[in-house]
C-alpha cells in the first residue's frame, strides 16, 4: 500500500517532464485552449483545475472563523478561528507544488494538468491533485503508542471541469484518501468521496462559487457530515479574494472531506475567506 501511494505522489513529476517537451511543439493546441474556467486555485474548499503559471508564486491565507451559531458568546464566530498559510509555486505551466500549515496539519501537494479543454476539441479540462498531510492535532498524551506514520494522510483527486460559457463553469472531483489513524474503529482508513463545484460569473470582477462533497463510505455511527460551501470571488488585479459560508471549519482536504462538523440545517456554519496574492 505504501509503495502504491508513493507511486501516486511521484507520478506527476515523471509524466509532466514528458508533457513539457511536447508542449513546446504544439502551439496550435495552446492557442485553442479554453482558459479561465476558474479564477481561484480553489472553488471554495475544493481544488479547481486552475494551476499557477510557470514561475508564479502564490501566497494564500485561508481563514475560517468559528460557528456563527455561537452567537454573542463566541462573538458570532470571531473567536475560535482556524487559519492556513500556504505557498504555491508553478514549476511549469502544467505542474504546481505547494506547502501549507494550519493548526490541524502540515500539507504538501502537487497539482498537474492532464489535458486542457479546447474550443473545438476535447470538451473538458482534467487535472490531478495529490497531497500528503501530517496531522499535528493528535495528542500523544491520549495515544501513547502513537508513531509518526499514524499522523500521515494521503489523498488523490481527479479534477474534471468544463467551461460551458463565459459565465458558467462546473467541476466534478472523484477522490480517494487514506488516513493511517482514525479515531472511530468502524471507519475504514481508506475513504472515498466525490466533490462537485461550480462558478457563475456575475460581473467583470465578481462570481458566485459553490462546492459540495459526498463521502461515500462514512461509518454509520460517524458524527461527521458532508461539506457544503457557498461564496463569492472578487478579482482585483494581482489578488483574488474569496468570501464564503461553509459547513466545514477544516481547510486541508482530509479535514473538510472526512471531518466536517457543521450543519446548514441547524445554522452551524462558518464564515471564512481565501486571500490569494500572486508574485
Amino acid at each position: 500500500m505504501k509503495k502504491f501511494i508513493l507511486f501516486l505522489l511521484l507520478f506527476p513529476v515523471v509524466s509532466f517532464s514528458q508533457d513539457d517537451l511536447l508542449a513546446g511543439t504544439d502551439t496550435i493546441r495552446i492557442k485553442e485552449k479554453v482558459v479561465s474556467a476558474f479564477k481561484g486555485l480553489k472553488i471554495v474548499n475544493l481544488e479547481s483545475t486552475k494551476l499557477a503559471a510557470k514561475g508564479d508564486l502564490y501566497f494564500i491565507v485561508a481563514h475560517r472563523f468559528g460557528s456563527v451559531k455561537d452567537g454573542f458568546e463566541g462573538f458570532f464566530g470571531l473567536d475560535n478561528a482556524n487559519t492556513q498559510l500556504k505557498f504555491v509555486y508553478g514549476l511549469t505551466d502544467y505542474l504546481t507544488i505547494s506547502a501549507a500549515r494550519n493548526e490541524q496539519a502540515y500539507d504538501f501537494a502537487t497539482k498537474y494538468t492532464l489535458v486542457s479543454q479546447k474550443a473545438e476539441g476535447f470538451p473538458f479540462s482534467i487535472a490531478g491533485f495529490t497531497s500528503l498531510a501530517i496531522n499535528n492535532k493528535i495528542k500523544e498524551s491520549l495515544y501513547p503508542k502513537l508513531t509518526f506514520d499514524d499522523r500521515l494522510t494521503y489523498l488523490q483527486q481527479l479534477l474534471i471541469s468544463r467551461k460551458f460559457s463565459e459565465k458558467l463553469s462546473l467541476e466534478i472531483a472523484p477522490t480517494i484518501f487514506h488516513e493511517n489513524f482514525v479515531d472511530n474503529p468502524q471507519q475504514d482508513n481508506t475513504q472515498y468521496a466525490i466533490g462537485i463545484g461550480g462558478r457563475y460569473k456575475l460581473s467583470k470582477r465578481w462570481s458566485l462559487n459553490m462546492d459540495y462533497a459526498a463521502h461515500l463510505n462514512r461509518a454509520s455511527n460517524s458524527i461527521y457530515k458532508n461539506p457544503l460551501s457557498i461564496g463569492f470571488d472578487l478579482e482585483t488585479g494581482g489578488h483574488v479574494f474569496q468570501m464564503h459560508f461553509t459547513s466545514s471549519q477544516g481547510i486541508h482536504e482530509a479535514g473538510f472531506l472526512g471531518q466536517t462538523t457543521g450543519d446548514w440545517t441547524k445554522g452551524n456554519v462558518f464564515f471564512g475567506f481565501n486571500l490569494l496574492r500572486v508574485f
